[in-house]
């Protein structure tokens, strides 16, 4: 991945005020000063960030340490930042993960979200999956996939799961065809939530959204279900991956690893109910094979 000169001023300061520690005879190990915490980009983040906060609060206090949040500008910053040392923990999508993967072996995941969906689960109850959802407007004239042919599509990130590469592979192997050939235009919207909302301002006529991301803006009042059609489901998804860089000290990942799995803790709690999901539960390399195995 090509590294911006921001990124490697990053990284160089990073390498310059990161202590090393020696680890049980296996080499050194990483225990920094202050843990760096950041997210890919799917909604307001702003919203994110204060969904996190309480989280983020209790590994302050149970690791003795400041944790910053590092601003994300895209899916690839967030990867890069992880690659490049600038960023300790981080919320990935799972392309996103896989992508980071290849660049370290060492960036491991340990936890993702269960969630309740209300408004779009193939089954109710709770789910650690989601689905890629191709909508359009309820009121619009595209009722059918063929009718979308030549016009124009609202994608979220490059990097984007649901919003990226499901459509790219699975959609386009479904319905035999390229993207870039079948419709007339392809925009990148910055998150999910942009997407949708370039949909229902006509300055796209249909998007690739997370399931998630479209029931949390229902859910919130941002748009009615009826607002929208589905014209196309994919198959399940692996949900949102917390990952950590394995350069950390063991006794570090082993209490981030423990603090999201914490079901008793008050500001775990709040945090969950912030991101209106029912539990953190563990995650592993193994889970995201489904993405890996894509053509």
């Amino acid at each position: 991945m090509k590294t911006t000169a921001g990124a490697v001023l990053l990284m160089v300061v990073a390498l310059c005020c990161t202590p090393l520690a020696w680890a049980a005879g296996k080499g050194p190990c990483e225990r920094p000063e202050r843990l760096r915490f950041s997210f890919v980009p799917q909604g307001s983040d702003g919203e994110q960030l204060s969904a996190m906060n309480p989280l983020l609060e209790e590994l302050r206090a149970r690791l003795k340490m400041p944790v910053d949040v590092v601003a994300p500008t895209s899916y690839g910053a967030v990867i890069e930042g992880l690659l490049a040392g600038a960023v300790d923990v981080a919320r990935l999508g799972p392309a996103a993960y896989v992508t980071a993967r290849k660049g370290d072996t060492r960036i491991t995941p340990f936890a993702t979200l269960q969630q309740s969906e209300p408004n779009f689960a193939a089954q109710g109850g709770e789910s650690s999956v989601y689905y890629s959802l191709l909508v359009t407007r309820q009121q619009g004239p595209y009722d059918s996939i063929p009718k979308l042919a030549g016009k124009v599509l609202a994608l979220a990130d490059p990097d984007s799961t649901s919003a990226a590469l499901i459509p790219r592979h699975l959609f386009a192997r479904q319905y035999q065809l390229q993207l870039e050939r079948y419709f007339s235009r392809i925009g990148y919207a910055g998150n999910h939530e942009q997407s949708v909302l370039a949909v229902l301002n006509r300055h796209a006529d249909a998007a690739f959204v997370a399931s998630t991301n479209l029931s949390r803006m229902i859910s919130e009042g941002k748009l009615a279900k009826r607002d929208l059609r589905v014209l196309w489901r994919s198959p399940p998804i692996p949900f949102d991956p917390f990952v950590y860089r394995g350069q950390l000290c063991a006794d570090i990942r082993h209490t981030i690893r423990a603090v999201f799995l914490d079901h008793d803790a008050l500001r775990v709690k709040l945090t969950l109910a912030n991101l209106r999901a029912t539990r953190f539960v563990p995650a592993s390399d193994a889970d995201y094979q489904i993405i890996r195995v894509l053509p």
